[in-house]
């Protein structure tokens, strides 16, 4: 354009107004959303999302026709994912969070989502804790008291789930001199199985039981009670895992116990039909994800192209 010339006045209203309508159907959108039956954060995020794409779409000419036509919609939502890959840098699971929100907005529109194919997320092992971790996390153990070290142990040693943990009763957890076993009744899809004790495990529910016995509430059946002598809930027992990591230097859930006996089952060469059925796994697709490398082992792969002087 000549400098000279004045600027397209018409093609300068036409953008502004369909900035307008964008802005609009947001300002819409968000009275509509704080109704959802979300979670506070997803409405936080699919807000602030939304609100990002609004402000990017309405500086551009097709701004109006990406709110009412599929194909406009599609270009718009492919542009808009181009934009946070490269203008603004973001990580591929934050630009699939930004999508999944343009989504929501537009079926509440009534356009239905848009085409876009989601970014690829590189595959990594579940968390898991490494052999130096274990140790410290172990010896924190030793220092806290019998239940709470049963635990730690009982987690650490036999893949049970949170729910599966605490739903144990006296009866379900049986041992010897040579061997053990712990009894899921009722596991993740109402699955039973068993899964043997190693000595480790053994050694602290024996301990604990005879703690147990000065503590529990009559006719209670729960292997983990708490003060009052009544079933230990998940919560009080994942605040258990969380205080003894805490004084080993860690952070983490209940869960990352789970998947860190996992890991070291599969690792070891254990045959990946036999820990699906010690982990509880209904497809062995969820088993293999344990064989997988972590961001650990990537590095040290790396680590090992150095060429020493």
């Amino acid at each position: 354009m000549d400098p000279a010339q004045p600027p397209d006045t018409a093609s300068t209203n036409t953008r502004g107004s369909h900035g307008d309508a964008a802005r609009g159907a947001l300002g819409r959108y968000l009275d509509d959303l704080a109704g959802q039956p979300l979670a506070a954060r997803t409405r936080q995020a699919y807000a602030a999302h939304v609100s990002t794409y609004v402000d990017w779409l309405a500086e551009r000419p097709e701004a109006g026709a990406a709110l009412r036509e599929p194909r406009a919609r599609d270009f718009a939502g492919r542009d808009f994912k181009r934009y946070l890959k490269v203008e603004r840098g973001w990580a591929p699971s934050s630009v699939n969070l930004a999508l999944a929100a343009t989504d929501h907005f537009n079926r509440f529109l009534g356009l239905g989502p848009a085409v876009v194919t989601r970014e690829r997320l590189a595959q990594s092992a579940p968390r898991a804790l490494d052999e130096d971790q274990q140790r410290d996390l172990v010896r924190a153990a030793e220092q806290v008291s019998p239940r709470d070290r049963a635990i730690v142990v009982l987690l650490l040693h036999t893949a049970l789930r949170l729910s599966e943990l605490v739903a144990l009763d006296v009866g379900d957890v049986r041992t010897s001199a040579r061997k053990g076993v712990v009894v899921v009744r009722s596991g993740k899809g109402d699955t039973y199985r068993e899964v043997p004790l190693n000595p480790t495990a053994r050694a602290v529910v024996d301990a604990w039981h005879k703690e147990r016995a000065k503590v529990v509430a009559e006719d209670e059946p729960a292997l983990l009670v708490g003060r009052g002598g009544g079933r230990l809930t998940p919560r009080a027992v994942d605040l258990v895992v969380r205080k003894v990591a805490r004084a080993a230097g860690l952070e983490l859930s209940a869960h990352v116990l789970r998947h860190t006996c996992i890991t070291k089952l599969v690792r070891k060469g254990s045959d990946v039909v036999l820990v699906a059925e010690l982990a509880g796994h209904r497809r062995l697709e969820t088993t293999r994800r344990y064989s997988l490398p972590s961001q650990a082992d990537r590095q040290l792969a790396m680590d090992g192209l150095e060429v020493e002087d």
